[in-house]
């Protein structure tokens, strides 16, 4: 844990302390296996422990955390299989959200997915700006999904997405032609949708997620097996 003073507002701590630990784990400033202390937590954003507990509760329900006998929370570390089923889930999911989200979507929703393109794209060529590819990238399939009252579903797909950003980040990070294929198909999924053409749409969505599972099942599998690699 950083030892720099990063004082929270003292309004919905554990909502606030929940959401400053989910960061540090998506953005890999805690890794797999790193320890959680709740004294040192504490003492970094200036609350009690009480607010601690009770965010790790949350963060453990959302599978970002597990609980190690002996050592308390570290941070969850995935499997291969387990990252391409998440990727599996996702896919599942957003391609009905899509199918609902197409016919309503407004000019002002494709404008807004535009510009989130643009600056994904942007930010794609600049690996000083890693940490915000996978946040970018949420908030571009999100954008798609504005036309369909889903709540629940889109409550899912939040979760999962917060347990696989910090692998789509390392993907997209490692290889030059993942970033090329990711921004070529987003392109084409939003020529898709502004022609409200939803079945090829649905259908190349659900392409994209799983094959970025399956090169991130690849990716994760082969930095594990190599001692000296780092994330």
């Amino acid at each position: 844990m950083s030892k720099a003073s990063t004082g929270i507002p003292r309004q919905s701590l554990t909502s606030a302390v929940a959401e400053k630990l989910r960061d540090k784990i998506i953005l890999g400033e805690l890794q797999e296996g790193e320890q959680l202390r709740q004294d040192l937590i504490a003492a970094e954003f200036q609350v009690s422990r009480i607010p601690v507990r009770e965010a790790l509760r949350q963060l453990l329900a959302e599978g970002l955390i597990d609980i190690i006998p002996n050592r308390g929370a570290v941070v969850s570390s995935l499997s291969p299989s387990e990252i391409e089923e998440l990727f599996e889930i996702r896919a599942l999911l957003e391609r009905e959200v899509l199918r609902d989200s197409i016919p309503n979507l407004s000019a002002g929703d494709l404008a807004h997915a535009a510009a989130l393109l643009d600056k994904y794209d942007q930010e794609l060529r600049d690996e000083n700006s890693v940490a915000d590819w996978g946040r970018l990238n949420t908030q571009f399939h999100a954008s798609l999904y504005a036309g369909a009252d889903r709540p629940q579903f889109m409550s899912i797909i939040r979760t999962i997405n917060n347990n696989g950003e910090r692998y789509t980040r390392l993907q997209l990070f490692l290889s030059k032609p993942a970033r090329e294929i990711a921004s070529r198909e987003h392109a084409q999924l939003l020529a898709l949708c502004r022609a409200r053409d939803i079945e090829p749409a649905c259908e190349l969505l659900y392409r994209h997620i799983r094959a970025a599972g399956r090169s991130l099942r690849d990716v994760v599998e082969k930095r594990r097996h190599t001692p000296d690699a780092k994330r």
